[in-house]
């Protein structure tokens, strides 16, 4: 590791410290946080396995459904793996390389699943206010093209913050990441030289992916309030607002963690650190354990679908 006037030349490792004034605590804290885990990995890989399997959920809020439950799968994966390994066995340490590439995953896999929540208004909306044209715009492969799309869009637009620290930033003040995974800000601080560049860009990515999408759903679900709100039977209003609740629960709970978290990060400077790294933790954590039970609960088909593999098995 070459040093040069106190800084640190292009450092090949960096030093993960997990959850800074709270390490000697963190081995507990790993425990809730792999039962999270776990169980979120239960939850999405079961309502994947739901849709596959029946048929008949073989619609588009349902395939929008799983592609959700996977997006959570791999988000939770990404980190949680390394976290518990600086938790548990005291591995601090990442490659640069590495470091970079979790990071890119993290943000991808995190506007993939604000497009799919995006992608799922849209359905809602289409649904409700033109209910005779929903077959015709929603078709398969009119879905396989919003998949490809949101991933592509989050993809790209994360792509340059890895660039940006990779061939921009050489010089680094320290090599100690005080963040329990690899994020775009906390591995920037680090650096002894002008990141500027670096934080427009990230405010940038940020605004066009989860500020554009908050946005359209936001117009999306006024526009479907004002037409529920006008439906002449009491029962036909209850129905369609129904369809929705799962979808409103999951939204809110996603963009109001994720904006908490970044604001936090960014500029809650009286804000103590763990803080920080715990709601960070938290607003990737939370959301794929929540979201496999929200759905479950709220909507009717996979509730029947997972009582009848559950009382299968009991003998009678």
């Amino acid at each position: 590791m070459f040093k040069l006037n106190g800084t640190i030349f292009m450092p090949p490792v960096l030093t993960l410290i997990g959850i800074p004034g709270l390490e000697s605590v963190q081995f507990w804290i790993g425990i809730p946080f792999c039962a999270m885990y776990i169980a979120s990995l239960f939850g999405n890989s079961l309502i994947l396995v739901i849709i596959k399997s029946e048929r008949s959920l073989h619609e588009p809020m349902y395939l929008f459904l799983a592609m959700l439950g996977a997006t959570d799968i791999a988000l939770s994966t990404c980190i949680l793996p390394k976290m518990l390994g600086i938790f548990w066995f005291h591995l601090p340490d990442i490659y640069f390389d590495a470091c970079l590439f979790q990071m890119w995953l993290i943000h991808t896999f995190q506007g993939i699943e604000s497009g799919i929540l995006l992608a799922m208004a849209l359905d809602r909306y289409v649904a409700i206010c033109f209910p005779l044209r929903h077959a015709t715009i929603f078709t398969h492969k009119f879905l396989t093209k919003i998949g490809v799309g949101v991933t592509l869009r989050a993809a790209l637009l994360g792509a340059p913050c890895l660039i940006l620290i990779k061939c921009r930033l050489k010089h680094f003040w320290t090599t100690v990441v005080s963040h329990s995974y690899c994020e775009h800000m906390a591995i920037v601080k680090l650096a002894a030289e002008d990141i500027r560049v670096n934080k427009i860009y990230g405010l940038f990515v940020a605004f066009i992916i989860l500020g554009l999408d908050i946005i359209f759903i936001t117009l999306s679900y006024i526009r479907i309030f004002i037409t529920v709100f006008n439906l002449p039977q009491r029962e036909a209003r209850l129905k369609a607002f129904n369809t929705c609740i799962a979808h409103i629960c999951v939204f809110l709970e996603f963009y109001l963690l994720g904006f908490f978290s970044f604001f936090t990060h960014r500029f809650g400077f009286h804000i103590p650190p763990y803080i920080h790294i715990l709601l960070s933790n938290l607003y990737l954590l939370v959301p794929p354990l929540l979201n496999p039970i929200v759905y479950g609960v709220k909507t009717k088909q996979i509730r029947d679908r997972v009582s009848k593999i559950f009382h299968s098995k009991i003998p009678s």
